[in-house]
């Protein structure tokens, strides 16, 4: 992947307007910035969020608050608490989140 067009830019996260995206259970805030080809994330779940799909989608993940847990396709299942991270690259690991009492994170992909 390459960044381009790009210009540097400061974010202030709480003046980017929130759009709620429900799960199949709880709801997911997401305040979104395009960036070009790339698209950059404050993610909020709420307790007991589980994701109504299975993404291929490729991310760069790090958790900011609370405890992610994420299930692949294959069975296994990482937890990650503030501070960890994970990456996947796309059509490579299918994976759904769930959030027992919540979570912020941070997604670039």
């Amino acid at each position: 992947m390459k960044m381009q067009n790009i210009p540097f830019e400061a974010t202030d996260w709480s003046k980017v307007a929130a759009t709620e995206h429900k799960g199949e259970t709880g709801v997911a805030l997401w305040r979104t910035l395009q960036c070009d080809q790339i698209r950059v994330r404050m993610v909020e779940y709420s307790a007991g969020y589980l994701a109504d799909h299975w993404c291929s989608k490729g991310h760069i993940l790090l958790c900011l608050e609370g405890e992610l847990h994420t299930e692949l396709a294959d069975g296994r299942k990482f937890i990650l608490t503030p501070g960890m991270s994970y990456q996947v690259a796309d059509d490579t690991a299918p994976h759904r989140s769930y959030s027992p009492n919540g979570v912020k994170i941070f997604i670039v992909d």
